[in-house]
């Protein structure tokens, strides 16, 4: 026997690695990943303990896509993830298209020299949820091996499909048990059936053959869902599935056309499936199906039903038109094996491509703008009759659409229309770079995911338009340059949050008073919409307004609420006003509210300023002057003034004096840099690119840089 596992894996080092890794880690299944040529797809090469179609949801992954299998190759460490639970805490969107009760580690395969990829290994769900280090060396040592066999035989093409491996038997049964219990199952009234790891039948009582009306003899050797065609579908597929993967006892009724319902229970091992089957109610006068031929059906094509949802769960974090447009590039393709894809919208009669992948910008700049005509292109048919067109090579196109304009590289076509609320809204077009017949299976899941496209597209549409407006809301309410002071160097910076519409009410200004005074003022106004925005514009214009007449800090802050009352906004606003005096080395604070500003001497020591804050603006108790006492501090050359919006220093999570002093910390350390450097340094430093922040930021820095001398004329 040993001999026998040796000679095949030299026959097969692939896959004499993998049925090794799989046997040394006591594993159920194991799997092999290939990057493409162009390094975007990991591409499933060999399978082991599975059949191939029961994995065909995971034959194409994609590498920018957020996983486990990314994230094993991308940071080049073993990912392992013990539950369904788990999975769906760490990764959200490959628990959506992997909802089975299953154990896995995915391995990186480093050290291969033209490629990047992973060896994934499969446990039932009730081993222990935690790795030992012998396990963990296991693993390791089999990716290494596996690695070692994949750099010899340097693989370059994709496959269209993995190949199975075999599990080498791990023990020989004696006879007479198994001719025991082949008598006991003939015997048997309800059907049985034998399975092995890749789904092929490996015996059949005639129960079971009568039941699913074909001889034994034709059911042997195939598997159930080539043998008969109705049940190839998705039900049926998912439960074998669930029950293979997850090891656990399943049930499902199926109906046999014309005749009767069935009932499958499905019980799973390491060493294939035990299949029971029971007849129900007849449906009609039996009908023997005719003895034919087993009918290959495209199981991966209905397997696609997983990308629906799968596509469904990653459209929901989409926002602009061109999330839409990279995250359909990115699964549609790869999962349907197309080359190229145009993303387009229609606007007064023409075509305006507003995303494409796999074109040639020649070939779109000919492309856009062609006239949404039903006679001239399929594009234009799309759109005017809502139902989409398939064509499997140049001819065929050529015959249909005769005047259609021959423009690209592409042999074979999907033409599908973008519909939502029953309006068109564009067409997505699927091409290939050969000819390419799209099977039934694929046409009908084409045809919901366009639906989902046209969802998101026009969410991400009204959304790119009101942060349009907002945006240039924003940036007209915002100023534009900050004036040019003698003796004072100041850099600001103003952050939208990154999500809903990236606007907010965070403001700030700086007003020449005279010569050698100036008035420094930054606020945030309650909420993150348009709202906010233009309040935010009538409390700057307002601070502004009472600063140049003349008003002492405590004056502005009143005033400002006054006018804030009379408004009735509705809404409160935080405020902290300064105003420099150069000649005099000094500035005194005034706060509505508002967090207190960093003040960091020359010998680079930083804290919180010491201040009395007022009550926030707006809250409609017509406040006075005394309720915003004054604070002077002295500010000498090389010191630095810091005010800031709490968008800086609030963290989910974390107390917000820690980082608070934290964002002092980093204001002291970084003394040596110029303004405008220090400014993104900070933000840098509090508010990484890599999070998702709820709130905007608004930061400005002041600095003397000489001591003002009395006013020059």
């Amino acid at each position: 026997m040993t001999g026998r596992s040796e000679e095949s894996a030299d026959a097969d080092p692939l896959g004499g690695a993998l049925a090794a890794a799989v046997h040394r880690t006591g594993a159920v299944a194991g799997g092999v990943y290939l990057a493409d040529p162009a390094g975007t797809v990991l591409a499933l090469h060999a399978i082991c303990g599975v059949p191939v179609e029961a994995v065909a949801p995971w034959w194409r992954v994609t590498l920018a896509a957020p996983g486990p299998a990314q994230d094993a190759v991308h940071e080049e460490r073993l990912v392992w993830v013990s539950s369904q639970e788990e999975l769906a805490r760490s990764y959200p969107r490959a628990a959506a298209n992997m909802p089975y009760r299953v154990a896995f580690a995915i391995a990186p395969l480093t050290g291969l020299r033209d490629s990047r990829g992973a060896l994934m290994l499969m446990w039932r769900s009730d081993r222990p949820g935690r790795l030992t280090l012998r396990e963990r060396g296991g693993i390791a040592l089999s990716a290494r091996r596996v690695a070692r066999v994949l750099d010899a035989a340097r693989p370059t093409a994709v496959p269209d499909r993995p190949r199975f491996v075999p599990l080498r038997p791990r023990e020989v049964r004696r006879v007479e048990p198994a001719l025991a219990a082949t008598e006991l199952a003939e015997r048997l009234t309800l059907g049985a059936l034998a399975l092995d790891r890749e789904g092929r039948i490996t015996f059949a009582n005639p129960a079971a053959a009568e039941l699913l009306g074909r001889p034994s003899e034709h059911l042997l050797g195939t598997q159930l869902w080539q043998s008969l065609s109705w049940l190839d579908n998705v039900a049926f597929m998912d439960a074998y599935r669930t029950a293979l993967i997850s090891h656990e006892p399943l049930a499902l009724t199926v109906l046999r056309p014309s005749v009767q319902w069935l009932s499958f229970r499905f019980d799973a091992d390491a060493g294939g499936m035990s299949v029971l089957i029971t007849p129900g109610d007849p449906v009609g006068p039996p009908v023997r199906p005719a003895d034919t031929q087993p009918v290959h059906i495209d199981a991966p094509a209905t397997s696609r039903i997983h990308l629906l949802v799968y596509l469904a769960a990653s459209l929901t974090e989409a926002v602009g038109v061109q999330d839409v447009v990279d995250l359909v590039a990115d699964q549609i393709l790869p999962a349907f094996g197309a080359h190229g894809m145009i993303m387009s919208t229609v606007d007064a009669g023409r075509m305006q491509i507003i995303g494409h992948r796999g074109y040639t910008p020649n070939t779109i700049e000919q492309l856009d703008g062609l006239p949404a005509d039903a006679d001239l292109t399929p594009a234009g048919r799309a759109l005017a009759t809502g139902s989409s067109s398939y064509f499997a090579d140049r001819a065929e196109l050529a015959r249909a659409y005769p005047k259609a304009p021959q423009i690209s590289d592409k042999h074979a076509w999907a033409f599908l229309p973008l519909i939502t609320s029953g309006r068109p809204l564009g067409c997505f077009v699927l091409a290939y770079n050969h000819p390419h017949t799209l099977t039934a299976g694929e046409r009908s899941i084409l045809t919901p995911l366009a639906g989902l496209i046209a969802q998101a597209l026009d969410r991400a549409r009204l959304y790119d338009a009101k942060h349009s407006l907002a945006h240039a809301l924003q940036q007209t309410l915002l100023p534009r340059t900050l004036p040019t002071v003698a003796g004072l160097d100041v850099a600001a910076r103003y952050l939208p949050a990154s999500h809903g519409m990236d606007i907010g009410g965070d403001f700030y200004d700086l007003i020449r008073l005279t010569e050698t005074t100036v008035a420094a003022v930054i606020g945030d106004v309650q909420g993150h919409d348009a709202t906010a925005a233009a309040l935010m514009g009538q409390v700057r214009t307002a601070v502004h307004s009472h600063a140049t007449a003349g008003a002492s800090p405590a004056q502005v802050l009143a005033r400002t609420d006054r006018d804030l009352a009379d408004l009735e906004a509705g809404r409160f606003v935080s405020c902290l006003y300064a105003h420099l005096d150069l000649a005099r080395h000094e500035v005194t604070l005034a706060s509505a509210g508002h967090p207190p500003p960093l003040l960091r001497h020359p010998e680079t020591h930083a804290h919180t300023v010491d201040i009395d804050p007022g009550p926030p603006l707006g809250i409609g108790m017509g406040m006075s002057t005394t309720a915003f006492p004054p604070t002077a501090l002295p500010l000498i050359e090389g010191a630095l003034l810091a005010l800031y919006t709490d968008g800086l220093v609030e963290v989910p999570g974390a107390d917000i004096d820690q980082t608070t002093a934290e964002l002092a910390h980093h204001l002291g350390e970084a003394s040596h840099l110029p303004l405008h450097h220090l400014v993104d340094y900070l933000v840098h430093h509090t508010r990484p690119t890599d999070r998702h922040h709820t709130d905007d930021v608004a930061l400005l820095l002041l600095r003397p840089t000489r001591l003002a001398g009395p006013t020059r004329r």
